[in-house]
């Protein structure tokens, strides 16, 4: 699929409606800082309130945008298999390059009830398929031998999105896809545990991050990937308040309300998301600025 930077992208609206024009934009602005992947739909880019029309139009722009350019992945999950398989289907004819699909939150399957959920739509899509594992999130953690099961028994299921705050998970499922001769990818799924993650063998991030710093999450990446450590860590430390101030409410309402104060986008997300505090678009405020002081954007 890809190593480096893959970025969860928001969605911009306007009025209650996609607002297009800004996130043509926003993907421009990612494919010229050299990200390698865009995440449709996923977490960050309010996928659960999208429908189904505006999602095939979003696949299709930045399928076009990134032609050439980068990966375009779907996010498609559900705690309804029958409707992550429809979700699936429909990002595969609009183009995408893989999806990624959350595991069933809510209904708490058993590990053999996620690896049902997984076989069911591996047999059945032709694109590859990335599991997101975040347990914070769903109630329900996807384990290693679990995830090694699924890889091995089907290609087309190519890696995980590990966002699992116990970055040990990570360490064995990488320690066991290559007892196993797998090669399957690990992507960091928490943008303060990627420079861990990787230096452990994970391939990149799926990030939150980069939608406001993509040229320095790249940096970074990029330098974990080329061995360069020292670099890394400072790029990694440079980040680390801006990751930290990107969590202070629940994901996207911060990211979005940077973009707005960075003039990017509107400060909208669709119910029941609402805009951050005040007391929080204080603190984005002072972090943009020390941001633009310090160059960065």
């Amino acid at each position: 699929m890809f190593e480096g930077v893959c970025t969860a992208i928001v969605t911009p609206f306007k009025n209650g409606e996609v607002d297009y024009q800004a996130y043509e934009a926003l993907v421009k602005w990612q494919l010229e800082s050299g990200v390698k992947a865009i995440v449709v739909a996923g977490t960050t880019g309010e996928g659960s309130t999208l429908t189904e029309e505006e999602r095939s139009q979003l696949t299709r722009l930045t399928k076009q945008l990134c032609e050439g350019k980068a990966k375009v992945i779907v996010g498609t999950g559900s705690n309804d298999t029958r409707k992550a398989l429809h979700l699936s289907l429909l990002a595969q004819k609009d183009g995408a390059d893989g999806v990624l699909v959350v595991t069933p939150y809510y209904n708490r399957p058993t590990q053999e009830g996620l690896y049902q959920h997984y076989k069911f739509l591996a047999e059945r899509l032709s694109i590859p398929i990335i599991i997101y594992n975040v347990p914070t999130r769903t109630g329900v953690n996807i384990l290693p031998e679990t995830v090694v099961r699924l890889a091995r028994d089907f290609p087309n299921i190519v890696g995980i999105k590990e966002a699992n705050p116990d970055v040990n998970q990570a360490d064995e499922i990488i320690k066991l896809s290559r007892r196993n001769g797998l090669n399957l990818m690990v992507w960091s799924g928490n943008d303060d545990r990627t420079l861990h993650m990787m230096a452990a063998g994970a391939h990149g991030v799926i990030s939150v991050v980069s939608n406001v710093l993509p040229r320095e999450t790249v940096e970074m990446v990029e330098a974990a990937l080329k061995g360069d450590l020292k670099r890394a860590q400072r790029l990694h430390y440079q980040l680390l308040d801006v990751v930290k101030l990107l969590f202070i409410e629940t994901n996207p309402i911060p990211v979005k309300a940077m973009l707005y104060v960075m003039g990017k986008i509107e400060n909208e997300l669709r119910l029941p998301l609402v805009p951050a505090s005040e007391a929080t678009m204080e603190k984005i405020r002072k972090c943009v600025e020390k941001m633009r002081s310090e160059v960065l954007v």
